[in-house]
């Protein structure tokens, strides 16, 4: 971790902020059990912040950025980007990149730079897209607000472990929102439309095919596409939804395994066993013993 962090100087107006944390209680974030996972190590709030920009080479810590409004645009080595309101970036540490309001209309963002032991776990959790089209937040928006109290609360301890907390929060929250990106055919593949299908046949069969001919793209760019925005195979979350309702049907205690097998699809019930022990890590007798205690 380097020994300050990279932040803009783009003079703030009123109603803007900006705090980064003191060296003491970086420290002591990095080295407590408590907030060395993930910490802030500095945040802000830009209205209407014309004229911001910034670049940064070789950032060594990871920078949220939340667009409230307004526009600006994200450049990296992959081309650059128009971003607008509803849109989140993840920037990760190590990533050349560069960013900066629109000249005509230009962003209001919230913002956080961080790191931690496990600040790339949840990075990972986040996906491998560097631009997130999630939409207006009012929970994020509130989440970013709670972060900025750290700077009206002093340089105790507590809080700051508190504000550590509360990034982690965030953090994993905003990786359970369904994920939708923008394809270069400029149809938009969303992740809750998929899962819907998916959750449409849970008492049938689903296979990537038919669900890349739902949205109109190759199986191998569905596949692909699913992967990144959500770490996790298409058809490996279709059996998850699927086990996720067979753990529901047996916890009623009045029905047998067979006939959960059947609901769901399955004609070989020792298939389903089988498939219900990998996802769930017990047979599903032992699941329904379990849950009738």
């Amino acid at each position: 971790m380097g020994a300050r962090v990279e932040t803009s100087n783009w003079p703030l107006p009123l109603g803007g902020q900006r705090f980064i944390t003191p060296p003491r209680l970086r420290r002591l974030l990095q080295r407590h059990p408590l907030s060395a996972g993930c910490y802030p190590l500095a945040m802000g709030f830009y209205p209407e912040a014309v004229g911001h920009q910034m670049q940064r080479a070789r950032p060594d810590d990871h920078l949220l950025i939340y667009c409230r409004s307004g526009k600006g645009w994200l450049e990296t080595a992959d081309g650059r980007l128009e971003v607008v309101a509803g849109d989140l970036l993840l920037l990760p540490k190590g990533v050349a990149h560069a960013y900066g309001a629109d000249g005509q209309s230009p962003w209001t963002i919230y913002w956080v730079h961080f790191d931690g032991s496990l600040s790339q776990d949840f990075l990972h959790l986040l996906g491998a897209q560097m631009q997130r089209r999630i939409g207006m937040q009012p929970r994020l928006l509130g989440g970013f607000e709670a972060l900025l109290d750290l700077q009206r609360q002093g340089l105790n301890a507590a809080p700051a472990i508190h504000a550590a907390h509360r990034l982690q929060a965030m953090l994993s929250s905003l990786a359970a929102l369904p994920a939708r990106v923008s394809l270069k055919s400029g149809r938009v593949l969303d992740i809750e439309a998929v899962q819907a299908v998916m959750r449409e046949h849970l008492h049938g069969s689903l296979n990537l095919d038919e669900l890349a001919a739902q949205f109109k793209l190759s199986r191998f760019h569905f596949a692909k596409t699913y992967r990144a925005l959500t770490g996790q195979a298409p058809i490996q979350d279709f059996i998850q939804l699927k086990m996720a309702l067979a753990c529901r049907l047996l916890d009623r205690g009045d029905i047998e395994v067979r006939q959960v097998a059947e609901q769901l699809g399955y004609d070989d019930p020792y298939y389903f066993s089988r498939l219900f022990r990998k996802v769930v890590g017990m047979a599903p007798s032992h699941y329904r013993a379990l849950h009738q205690g």
